[in-house]
């Protein structure tokens, strides 16, 4: 194992939660977005999105190790695979005076949930700042090997 893999795992789920922290950020600065894209020539609102995460692909070597059951492995850090949208329905309210209303006084509005988006938030949050606290503690344990070579 290399010397640098667990600050390289951390920083892997670094990169990771600050996506995580900026989408649901844009979700919240979208919450009433009417006008998010223009679908068929209509106006659609926005549709909050959400980040999807699975873990690194190991080398063909590792899966060799593996499966020799001589690999102590314990894994390669995290990535990302895509952002997706929501497919949950968009929120209907009457409000007759708004410019985007239907016919019936009826607007679609995203289907962001405010109380969603900050539970998320608060989640990206602290794995992130648990990341940081492995990050320096791999950092500290490194910083005291090279004292001892003094």
């Amino acid at each position: 194992m290399s010397m640098f893999k667990s600050m390289n795992i951390s920083a892997s789920a670094l990169t990771a939660q600050r996506l995580r922290m900026d989408v649901t950020s844009s979700n919240m600065a979208n919450v009433d977005s009417t006008r998010g894209r223009f679908v068929n020539g209509e106006w659609e609102p926005y549709k909050r999105k959400i980040v999807e995460t699975a873990p690194m692909e190991n080398s063909f070597q590792s899966f060799l190790q593996k499966a020799s059951g001589s690999s102590n492995e314990i894994g390669n850090g995290v990535r990302v695979t895509r952002i997706k949208e929501d497919d949950a329905p968009f929120r209907i309210v009457f409000d007759p005076s708004h410019p985007d209303a239907n016919e019936e006084g009826y607007v679609q509005l995203p289907n962001v949930d405010p109380l969603k988006e900050m539970v998320d938030l608060m989640s990206a949050t602290r794995s992130y700042e648990a990341n940081v606290t492995v990050f320096n503690a791999s950092k500290g344990i490194m910083m005291k090997t090279l004292e001892l070579g003094k």
